[in-house]
């Protein structure tokens, strides 16, 4: 637990800019920064550019942040040494979640009680981590300075924000009584993308399950055909509903029993939802991206001896889907 002596009541995050990639990563951080201070009013700045927290994914952080400074426009300037940035305010605790070193003391002119930080191997913060080698991940460097806030380990187990509309949509699009497997075949680029033709193949050879097809709008352009006449007991829920958000993405994976993703935002969505999840990388390191969920198997196309997505068998997709849905 937190020292009681040092529990701040105020905390400010400074980050670079986040777009939406960013804050479905950084959400896990968000979590566990709030579980670790629950009273404490925590305020987002993103000093260098726009913040997804400020708008489109503003509804997932409702309650775990309090307050969201957008383009503040600090840290990048050396004259911004000679003044005191956001106006003077004051925190209690700082995490610079950046490594820049002009930033970072840029970021200590703001006045403050504890200072944290990575740059320079934490030279320049008032409190370091116990393990002090540097995560692969983007998203264990963040915990780790969460982990260095709270001074003891910490989960990313503050729940998200519910809408009641949001949840009541996701159960008339997936009705409860089935068991739902979720599959979610796109991504950023189709070079990170497992072949369609084996998540359908995948999809036809579940047992006591409905699949469920998780796709962006231009994927459902490009594969809902394909999809539907493969597979027509299969859902696709996101082509019904009145409007997609990742709140509603959220939502309807809560109502699966386990999903597959390949490393894409839909991806890191099924890990907020807390569910059992597969993820599938190839080009794309996944001990840097792969996200944070409680049970979880990662397939690497490097495992079995390529480096494209095709790599990886169905078979072990399905042997780890299977051991997930025990």
């Amino acid at each position: 637990m937190p020292d009681p002596l040092h529990v701040p009541a105020s905390i400010l995050v400074y980050v670079g800019l986040d777009a939406v990639g960013d804050g479905l990563i950084k959400l896990p951080f968000v979590r566990a920064l709030r579980s670790a201070f629950p009273k404490a009013r925590i305020t987002w700045v993103a000093g260098k550019g726009h913040t997804v927290f400020a708008d489109t994914l503003g509804p997932l952080v409702r309650g775990l942040l309090d307050e969201v400074i957008d383009e503040a426009d600090i840290g990048s300037h050396p004259m911004e040494l000679l003044s005191r940035p956001l106006s003077g305010r004051s925190f209690d605790l700082i995490i610079d979640t950046q490594r820049r070193g002009l930033t970072t003391l840029i970021l200590r002119r703001i006045r403050h009680r504890r200072f944290i930080s990575a740059t320079a191997g934490y030279l320049f913060s008032d409190i370091r981590p116990r393990e002090r080698t540097r995560p692969a991940s983007m998203i264990g460097q963040l915990m780790q300075l969460a982990e260095a806030a709270a001074g003891c380990p910490v989960e990313a187990n503050f729940p998200l924000p519910r809408d009641p509309a949001i949840e009541a949509e996701a159960e008339r699009l997936l009705p409860a009584g089935p068991r739902y497997v979720g599959l979610a075949p796109g991504a950023g680029g189709r070079w990170k993308c497992w072949p369609l033709e084996r998540y359908i193949a995948l999809a036809a050879g579940l047992r006591d399950a409905v699949p469920v097809f998780l796709l962006g709008p231009a994927e459902a352009e490009d594969w809902a055909a394909t999809i539907r006449a493969a597979l027509p007991h299969a859902l696709l829920p996101l082509q019904q509903a009145s409007q997609l958000t990742p709140m509603l993405t959220i939502a309807l994976g809560r109502r699966l029993a386990a999903a597959v993703a390949n490393d894409s935002g839909t991806g890191h969505m099924l890990g907020a939802a807390d569910i059992p999840l597969v993820s599938l990388f190839g080009p794309t390191p996944a001990n840097k991206f792969a996200p944070l969920t409680r049970r979880a198997a990662i397939l690497r196309a490097q495992d079995f001896g390529g480096e494209a997505m095709e790599a990886i068998p169905r078979e072990a997709v399905e042997k780890a889907l299977s051991q997930l849905l025990l």
